[in-house]
């Protein structure tokens, strides 16, 4: 049975899921704005769910953890993404996505957080490979479609060794950050490495005849907009290409909208609708979170850094609003209030 990986559009545009960003209050927002091919979750830890769930036995309007699983129709398909370096875990995780209804799975292998490679999750996975492919298989057995997001390599690109491991487990699809985990994000993401890539799919995962590829590949680094995302599968092979930071202060940019297309007022609503959500879908997350949307959605005109210091100091959605109604914004409050009612 085909899932839904081969229902979708060549080049396909995915959410990249990122913490602290792609959590149900940005993605529900992003829905209405223009949504992606694929949505990601944030990253959340499988062995958490377990003990919060199952040791623990809090409940789920209590867990923070099954929260930021929470999503709606508008979102689909949605991948619910997980880390851990323990199948077991991975297979509880997968099994609880299946229950809620999720259309996919995806193991984090690219994450360099320091804690989460402690626990032998993350990044760590990529200088463990047979590790990697047992957790594959083991998030396999939940029976939705399970892919992997990595990077290249670890300290040095690693590609010829990393990616047939991976593709041996047979995941639905891989994406590949085009960046070692030392380079974190501050080079350009190598995307001549992503035709290589493609070569070595073609090469030990081949398609039938007239089919799509049995391991799809998705290419994430850079991609700063539409255009510029089907420009780098086109020259690339890619399957399809995530989109991360592009989304910061343009939830439209899945609709083809450009920052500079959308009126102020619009920003603003959008930004407000945004923290109204966040309050909640997301306690007990901080407020504070918000600040990097407000960053992103208040810049280039004239004030901007006036009313962003303002927003900032607001510790809560009804605080932003008195903020920008003090300063003569009541065309975004109005639009506001109409978006999320």
């Amino acid at each position: 049975m085909q899932s839904f990986w081969h229902t979708l559009p060549r080049p396909f545009v995915a959410m990249a899921p990122m913490a602290d960003v792609t959590d149900p209050a940005f993605r529900r927002l992003v829905a209405r704005c223009g949504a992606p091919d694929v949505t990601w979750t944030e990253f959340v830890s499988a062995d958490g769910l377990y003990h919060t769930r199952e040791i623990q036995k809090l409940p789920d309007a209590e867990n923070p953890l099954m929260r930021d699983l929470a999503f709606t129709d508008a979102e689909r398909p949605i991948v619910a993404q997980f880390f851990s370096s323990k199948p077991d875990m991975l297979a509880y995780a997968a099994r609880l996505a299946a229950e809620l209804g999720f259309d996919g799975v995806d193991l984090n292998m690219g994450c360099p957080d320091r804690a989460i490679e402690k626990q032998g999750a993350g990044a760590a996975l990529i200088k463990d490979p047979e590790r990697a492919t047992e957790l594959v298989r083991a998030a396999q057995t939940a029976g939705l479609p399970v892919s992997v997001k990595t990077r290249i390599g670890y300290n040095a690109e690693s590609l010829d060794q990393w990616l047939p491991a991976l593709l041996a487990a047979r995941p639905a699809a891989v994406t590949l950050h085009l960046r070692t985990r030392k380079e974190m994000s501050l080079v350009p993401a190598e995307w001549e490495l992503m035709r290589r890539a493609v070569a070595i799919r073609d090469r030990l995962a081949p398609s039938a005849a007239g089919q799509a590829p049995d391991v799809l590949l998705i290419g994430n680094g850079d991609a700063k907009n539409l255009v510029d995302a089907r420009a780098k599968a086109a020259a690339s092979g890619a399957d399809g290409v995530m989109i991360g930071r592009g989304m910061f202060g343009n939830p439209w940019v899945f609709a083809g909208r450009a920052p500079e297309d959308t009126p102020l007022p619009e920003k603003l609503a959008a930004l407000v609708a945004l923290a109204r959500d966040f309050e909640t879908l997301s306690p007990p997350k901080h407020f504070a979170i918000l600040k990097k949307h407000v960053k992103a959605f208040v810049t280039g005109f004239d004030g901007a850094a006036e009313l962003r210091a303002a927003l900032m100091d607001a510790d809560s959605a009804a605080g932003m609003e008195a903020v920008l109604e003090r300063r003569g914004c009541a065309t975004a409050r109005k639009e506001a209030l109409t978006r999320t009612s």
